[in-house]
């Protein structure tokens, strides 16, 4: 397991929480109610120019909701890639698979603004930041994460060991 990795999972878990964090001061303050009508574009093409402090947070969450669902692929992909555990591999596979229900419950947040939906939204969030918490935990369990690894270096030792090879003495 290689640091930068245990790393990318931390930053992910990391991001997704303060996500979730700016996600509840969003909805605290109302920021999803300036939209009305015009999500997604609330208050015009891309949000450059937000009309108050409340679309600006509405926005803002929108970028860093962005830059976590990025994070969340990246580091599926490099679980999966990197030949680690499984059990990291579908813990990062749950949040990814969650990731596009979440993505449409918050949109469904804002334009329905009801209580199930609100409900929903934060729970596929939460199902999202366990599977992470868990992949990350794993990551840094030397003695769990690796043990698929282990394994394999232990059979082939063992066959190495039992394998008699002539000396070139």
């Amino acid at each position: 397991m290689t640091d930068r990795f245990r790393r990318l999972l931390a930053v992910t878990t990391a991001l997704t929480f303060a996500l979730i964090l700016l996600g509840v001061y969003t909805g605290a303050i109302g920021a999803g109610l300036t939209c009305n009508g015009r999500w997604p574009l609330c208050d015009g093409w891309l949000g450059l120019f937000p009309a108050n402090w409340a679309s600006f947070v509405e926005w803002f969450h929108r970028l860093v909701a962005m830059i976590t669902g990025f994070a969340i692929l990246g580091s599926t992909y490099a679980a999966w890639r990197g030949g680690y555990s499984s059990r990291i591999k579908y813990a990062t596979a749950v949040a990814t698979v969650v990731l596009p229900i979440q993505i449409l419950l918050g949109a469904n947040t804002i334009v329905n603004f009801g209580a199930a939906a609100q409900v929903l939204h934060h729970a596929a969030a939460l199902a999202i930041l366990v599977a992470l918490v868990a992949a990350t935990a794993w990551a840094y369990d030397g003695t769990a994460a690796d043990a698929e690894t282990r394994s394999d270096a232990r059979t082939s030792e063992s066959a190495a060991e039992t394998d008699p090879s002539p000396s070139s003495d």
